[in-house]
């Protein structure tokens, strides 16, 4: 079949790659404007785009994808695939592909329906999640549902490794769906009435740590908004980001208050309302991320070392 792919951030260059290898043919891919990236505010393509170009598939970048509307009808495409465009498509651009347009949502839909479904999900404490794709249309992530599959949330695992996975996992599913319209063998189920919810977009709110909050949450959420945008708390009145946490235990007799920091030659712990959780990973300001031990051993903490929700509450710069 002809193809079209519409997607813009590196989640999404595993589907493209994944349909470049099958034996259907992306004609065209469909992404969002170069924006200005890095300190030099530089324009820079997409991560899509830069892969189709490596692929020598023409790319399409319009403000408005309606003011691309007429080139995709000269493209005589048979169906598109969306993952992580960035852009609601309206009525006159979704009849455009003769089977529609499918897309592949990072969840069982109809939960986690929006922005953030492996963040929320993750978040949420959930210990399973899964994939969707489904065939568009003018409601936010309500089409019929045309493959589903689930997977595991390790009790590690941040936010990008899981989405990584998922991303790898959808461009497989994404090729056997295309298999399945080019056969005549495509089934799609409406969505349940049942199980909706919704995942909204992060904020610099999801990011703050309330450390008086139990272990299980406190770990949530730090692994919920890692690596980006990552999770932060103040310690001797600096903003450090926390950005993944592990398994260990804490040392028999190690006693922290909430926010309360021990260290051990291996491992770094935090206090929660709870008990102690296990940092793995930490980015001091100014400096690049690092595993925590490493971190731990030049930061001279002592027994008052305390991370804390506000610059105020960590009292003066150690």
């Amino acid at each position: 079949m002809r193809l079209l792919f519409a997607g813009t951030p590196d989640v999404a260059v595993p589907s493209l790659q994944a349909l470049i290898d099958s034996p259907h043919e992306v004609v065209a891919v469909l992404t969002q404007p170069d924006a200005p990236t890095g300190r030099g505010r530089r324009l820079r393509p997409s991560a899509v785009a830069q892969a189709a170009k490596e692929a020598g598939i023409p790319v399409l970048k319009p403000e408005r994808i309606a003011d691309a509307a007429d080139d995709l009808r000269a493209l005589e495409i048979d169906a598109a695939v969306v993952v992580a465009y960035g852009q609601l498509l309206r009525r006159e651009v979704l009849e455009i592909p003769r089977h529609g347009w499918f897309n592949l949502h990072f969840s069982l839909l109809p939960a986690y329906r929006g922005a953030a479904p492996v963040q929320r999900a993750v978040q949420d404490g959930l210990t399973t999640t899964g994939l969707s794709i489904f065939r568009l249309d003018e409601g936010l992530d309500t089409g019929d549902v045309a493959l589903t599959a689930e997977c595991s949330i390790a009790p590690d695992e941040t936010a990008g490794d899981l989405l990584d996975r998922i991303a790898v996992d959808g461009g497989a599913a994404l090729v056997r769906v295309m298999d399945e319209i080019a056969a005549g063998h495509l089934t799609l189920t409406p969505q349940a009435a049942d199980g909706v919810s919704h995942a909204a977009k992060l904020t610099a709110e999801d990011q703050a740590i309330d450390f008086t909050a139990d272990a299980a949450a406190v770990s949530a959420r730090i692994r919920a908004v890692a690596p980006k945008p990552g999770a932060f708390a103040y310690l001797g009145g600096q903003r450090h980001k926390l950005l993944g946490v592990g398994t260990d235990i804490a040392p028999d007799g190690m006693r922290l208050e909430p926010g309360g920091i021990g260290a051990t030659k291996r491992a770094v712990f935090v206090g929660t309302g709870t008990g102690p959780i296990h940092l793995t990973r930490i980015g001091p300001p100014g400096k690049q991320a690092m595993n925590a031990a490493d971190w731990a051993r030049g930061a001279r903490l002592d027994d008052a070392s305390r991370l804390t929700t506000t610059p105020e509450a960590s009292g003066e710069q150690a």
